[in-house]
């Protein structure tokens, strides 16, 4: 038996608390400790102050407990009894959305833990990797005129990245605008590199959708990444017949149980569950075998610290069909710094670690300078 001893829940950011926050600028990070000093780690993308009232909420009745209370005393090595007794016990206040989020990151910590005790990496538990190593495609926020992401695209290139996505910033507020910076990042890349767009659900409706679509036809688009929100199962599912580009989405998504329904329900070529917001590793598993058994591609969002890309590249080394991932391009420290042993990046591709865990060294000073709490 490894008995949990503590959970401790660490809120990092680069802005002022009253400044705005950019993707990447701020994370919730978890150290599940253990009576044997063997210390996983994990992070939810999600709102850091949530998150760590999701875990160290006192109770108040046996469906709303706060997560830590739960876990506390128990085997840390029981990975998805301790899953169910969480989603169980707090599922008046989680379930979904934030409550789900804190439940992956400390389900992240738990892998992590397994693999120190077993002395193997969290891929072999997973059942063994696939791949040595993995193709990713690097993510940006573009600028906000057209001509200046010509030198970001060109930057990604040196890079060796074969594979390009952007969203966010202006992306998704005007048609025009829109189209420009579609233009010049696709001229800008050449007619080899894949190419995808996020819109964050900004197109908002399915009308508006597939004309856009329609209208970047000529810029061959890998794929349209939540052109709506992810809630509107009919829009997507109408959108996937009318046009020509894959639809992606389900970055927001939870569980199982939503996954399902998206995948049975949208149509949409590829589902893109985020490790730190579904469940954890311990669902996004099965969430997997259920996109395999749709038909559907399964890309990991993933745009927060190294935590998340090594959790992520564990998981998809051990997949069959794990072939893709996403790449942060964000300068935040969080993201460059946090972890000391950052994956091995080279011509397009991570390496895999097959160090015992999940194998992450944390920046303690990095850590003592940004934390919050």
């Amino acid at each position: 038996m490894l008995k949990i001893t503590d959970i401790e829940v660490i809120h990092l950011r680069v802005p002022a608390m009253d400044a705005d926050c950019e993707w990447g600028e701020d994370a919730v990070i978890v150290k599940v400790h253990t009576d044997k000093g063997i210390v996983g780690v994990g992070e939810a993308d999600s709102s850091p102050l949530v998150v760590q009232a999701c875990i160290e909420a006192p109770q108040t009745n046996f469906y709303c407990n706060g997560l830590k209370r739960l876990l506390i005393g128990e085997n840390a090595l029981e990975i998805e009894r301790l899953w169910n007794k969480m989603y169980w016990g707090s599922n008046y206040m989680g379930r979904r959305g934030a409550g789900i989020h804190a439940i992956s990151a400390i389900d992240i910590a738990l892998w992590d833990i397994a693999g120190q005790f077993y002395g193997v990496p969290v891929h072999t538990l997973l059942g063994g990797k696939y791949r040595d190593k993995i193709r990713c495609y690097g993510t940006f926020i573009p600028a906000d005129k057209p001509e200046d992401n010509v030198a970001i695209v060109q930057g990604l290139k040196d890079q060796g990245f074969t594979s390009i996505k952007f969203g966010g910033g202006v992306m998704g507020d005007d048609p025009d605008t829109d189209y420009a910076i579609v233009k010049a990042v696709r001229e800008a890349a050449g007619p080899e590199m894949e190419v995808q767009i996020d819109l964050a659900s900004k197109w908002h409706t399915c009308g508006h959708s597939a004309m856009m679509a329609k209208r970047l036809e000529e810029f061959n688009l890998n794929w349209i990444e939540e052109p709506v929100l992810a809630d509107s199962l009919i829009s997507y599912e109408k959108l996937s017949r009318q046009v020509s580009q894959k639809i992606a989405g389900g970055e927001s998504l939870t569980t199982r149980y939503e996954f399902q329904e998206f995948i049975t329900k949208s149509n949409a070529d590829i589902v893109q569950p985020d490790i730190t917001r579904c469940g954890g590793i311990t669902e996004m598993k099965k969430i997997y075998d259920i996109a395999q058994m749709n038909g559907t591609q399964l890309i990991p969002h993933g745009f927060s610290t190294g935590i998340l890309l090594h959790a992520s590249v564990h998981f998809l080394a051990a997949c069959e069909q794990g072939t893709l991932m996403e790449f942060s391009q964000s300068s935040s420290p969080l993201f460059t710094s946090l972890v000391k042993n950052q994956l091995q990046f080279d011509n397009g591709y991570v390496a895999v670690c097959d160090a015992p865990g999940l194998g992450i060294e944390l920046d303690e000073e990095l850590i003592a300078k940004y934390r919050v709490n």
